[in-house]
């Protein structure tokens, strides 16, 4: 089996670019028998997955145009059913229904998962099912706190590729809990700083 993101993703036209620029041959291999298909989540990327409080996802519009939504939640609000299976929730936000009306006609979803600290990037490709909380009270258990499913719809998305990226070029970024310990580690410094230099005057 070859890798399964490449199949779909390098196209004739891609690869033509790819062998003018000189990276063919690297990107061959992933086409080569044996080659892992990486279809299917391993442990590495569950865990990757669960710690993400936030991702991109991209549509087609019927009108041929892409669309990039952001969606965030508490980290884990995606999460790995299975090892081809996502889901999570998703509240009501704006109300353009852009994404959801996108789904309806083609049911092909990107997804991008950044560790901006670590400089780290998830691509997954998949086909996403779009269910009415009303009509489909929370099977996967998904909602949080419970209750909530009625105000929401849940997205399962069925994997059909994913791929690493490189680090080239991603600025690490810190959210407010990530940058909170070594805040309050600075401060604890300052009061050491002070006292010493309290006790040489």
């Amino acid at each position: 089996m070859t890798h399964r993101f490449a199949e779909l993703m390098f196209t004739p036209h891609v690869k033509a670019l790819q062998a003018e620029d000189g990276s063919r041959a690297s990107y061959a291999r992933f086409e080569e028998p044996g080659f892992p298909a990486r279809d299917r989540l391993t442990q590495k990327e569950a865990e990757f997955i669960a710690q993400r409080d936030s991702f991109y996802m991209a549509t087609t519009s019927e009108t041929g145009w892409p669309y990039v939504q952001h969606r965030g939640g508490p980290a884990g609000f995606l999460k790995m059913i299975d090892e081809q299976t996502l889901a999570f929730a998703d509240y009501p936000g704006n109300r353009q229904f852009v994404s959801f009306g996108n789904m309806a006609a083609s049911d092909r979803v990107a997804l991008i998962l950044m560790d901006y600290p670590n400089r780290r990037r998830l691509k997954l490709l998949g086909h996403a099912k779009v269910m009415d909380a009303e009509s489909n009270p929370d099977p996967l258990g998904l909602f949080d706190p419970p209750g909530d499913a009625n105000s929401a719809r849940l997205v399962v998305i069925a994997l059909e590729g994913f791929d690493w990226n490189c680090p080239q070029y991603i600025t690490p970024r810190f959210t407010e809990a990530e940058i909170a310990p070594l805040r309050a580690k600075l401060a604890a410094l300052e009061v050491k700083v002070a006292a010493l230099t309290a006790d040489q005057t």
